[in-house]
């Protein structure tokens, strides 16, 4: 698994960001869309200008909101600022509505709807901790990596005593991943995770394990703002953060049952047992095919296929093609790609014995 930040590293930022962030509801006929920089200005309480740089996730948002397609947003943005501007501020001046604006270090980094429920990454990676704490009241449990990006929080966990094999010499451990994004770019998500000892792979379990897992989408009632566009906190709010907070400790408690994780292992022993791959190069082009994989990624998950884990026999198993998977998570370069191929692991687990078999006899 993709190393990232220690526990200290990644409260001492989450801090840091926490008092550099500010939350706006403006209306869309307030804002202009600069020339020159494509930045977003809107009025201060003195009389001028206030002017934040945008993010190119932030960009996106508003290319979908005002009904651009995105490939003609972002050539105008390049080639023809000027009429990016014109398109972007008609449409905010023609359809005007309230925008949750959130911004970070002085920058734009999410165009949001006002109903909006700000779920923020300190107070998760609090709720979780704290959650962790409660759990080792009664079984072991180990941080394994912890990071957040621009886009996401990701904080992997696992229970070394609760550990089984798939196959002989292939050790597996139950763990638990937690993931948060604060600008649109995806739920609070809390699933189950198996972490594989022989090359310290992580693998997200998808709908093997749907009784243990936990989503909870950020959508809310409608946000009230003051005069300066800055946004109330009402108790209402309060009380539903408290609610989620005790929902994120029973649910890492949940995983913590090493029921749920035999019946895990069963699910990863049976794609050990399924059908073998008949000719690897085309299993794989099959596999990037079906799953938007880039052609460097499946040159690289063939070559873990092909050469097998340290001291396993090559696996031609959907279990084998897995681990070829998420074994590719631990070398990427971004962290976010890296939990997305753990999540594509568990999904090639996942996948029902038509479309394996389409994989698997792909000729």
């Amino acid at each position: 698994m993709k190393n990232g930040k220690t526990l200290i590293e990644l409260a001492t930022e989450l801090q840091r960001q926490s008092t550099a962030k500010r939350d706006l509801i403006v209306p869309t006929n307030s804002l202009k869309m600069t020339m020159h920089t494509s930045g977003l200005q809107l009025p201060d309480q003195q009389g001028g200008n206030e002017y934040l740089p945008v993010t190119d996730h932030c960009h996106s948002q508003i290319a979908q909101r005002i009904g651009v397609p995105k490939k003609y947003y972002d050539k105008m943005r390049s080639d023809a600022p000027e009429l990016l501007s014109q398109n972007v501020n008609h449409w905010f001046e023609a359809q005007p509505e309230n925008r949750m604006v959130r911004t970070l270090d002085g920058n734009a980094r999410a165009f949001l709807s006002d109903r909006y429920h700000r779920i923020d990454n300190d107070q998760i990676a609090e709720g979780v901790l704290q959650s962790f704490q409660k759990v080792q009241e009664h079984t072991e449990l180990e941080l394994v990596s912890t990071e957040v990006t621009d886009r996401r929080l990701y904080i992997n966990a696992r229970f070394p005593t609760m550990e089984n094999a798939v196959a002989v010499n292939d050790p597996v451990q139950m763990g638990v991943t937690i993931s948060n994004s604060e600008i649109g770019g995806g739920a609070l998500s809390i699933t189950p995770m198996l972490y594989r000892l022989v090359c310290t792979n992580g693998m997200v379990a998808g709908s093997s394990m749907n009784e243990g897992k936990m989503r909870r989408a950020h959508l809310g009632r409608k946000v009230e703002a003051g005069e300066d566009f800055s946004i109330y906190q009402g108790d209402t709010v309060q009380a539903d953060d408290r609610a989620l907070m005790l929902k994120i400790r029973d649910t890492i408690g949940n995983l913590s049952d090493p029921a749920q994780f035999l019946a895990l292992c069963e699910r990863m022993r049976a794609a050990n047992r399924g059908e073998e791959i008949a000719h690897p190069v085309k299993a794989v082009e099959e596999l990037v095919q079906r799953t938007g994989l880039t052609q460097g990624e499946g040159d690289s998950i063939l070559e873990n296929l092909l050469r097998g884990d340290d001291g396993l026999p090559t696996n031609m198993t959907k279990w084998g093609m897995a681990n070829a998977v998420t074994r590719l998570a631990n070398t990427t370069d971004s962290f976010d790609r890296s939990q997305e191929l753990m999540e594509l692991g568990g999904k090639v687990i996942d996948l029902t014995q038509r479309d394996w078999s389409a994989i698997a006899e792909a000729a």
